[in-house]
């Protein structure tokens, strides 16, 4: 396994972590809470995102407007069926979801499980790591390098998994002020 490689990989993992986390409900409106939840549209599931326009006129509003009206019943179901907790206003034109204020427990709540996510990422780092490791070695038991190139290379790749973990840390940070602070 290459160097380039396995920051690739750590990089992903990164992306994943920060998709996760922008997903979960945190007081303020957040599009990308309905990225997971689907509408029967013409017998397809179909992304919300792709029957209907999303907007955020207010900080803990999002509206929703279909481009054909006759789904607006379809995309209210699909909301309740959904695990985000809100409950959609259905005007006959548009959906509004609003977001309640966050009580200090549900914040703590949200912390905890921002942190597992995190410890998550973490992991996932780790083990690109271990396997990075484990090639080194093979590549040392096989002869294909020396001694001190394996050295080398495990030693670069401490060093990505310290920046990605770090990064990680940083990112879990940033999101657990703004749970704190809405």
């Amino acid at each position: 396994m290459e160097l380039n490689e396995i920051e690739e990989r750590m990089q992903k993992t990164i992306s994943v972590f920060e998709g996760n986390l922008s997903e979960i409900r945190a007081g303020r409106a957040n599009p990308a809470i309905l990225n997971k939840v689907s509408v029967e549209y013409y017998g397809v599931p179909t992304p919300i995102n792709q029957v209907a326009g999303i907007s955020v006129p207010e900080a803990r509003t999002i509206v929703i407007q279909p481009w054909d009206a006759s789904i607006l019943k379809a995309i209210e179901k699909a909301i309740l069926a959904s695990d985000i907790g809100l409950n959609p206003n259905n005007d006959g034109k548009v959906i509004r979801l609003n977001f309640p204020e966050l009580t200090e427990e549900r914040r703590k709540e949200l912390v905890k499980d921002i942190k597992k996510i995190a410890e998550e990422a973490r992991v996932s780092v780790r083990s690109i790591r271990r396997d990075g490791m484990d090639d080194a070695k093979n590549k040392q038991k096989n002869s294909e390098i020396t001694e001190d190139e394996k050295a080398n290379l495990e030693d670069r790749i401490q060093k990505l998994t310290d920046k990605y973990v770090a990064e990680v840390d940083s990112i879990l940070e940033k999101k657990e002020k703004e749970i704190m602070s809405i």
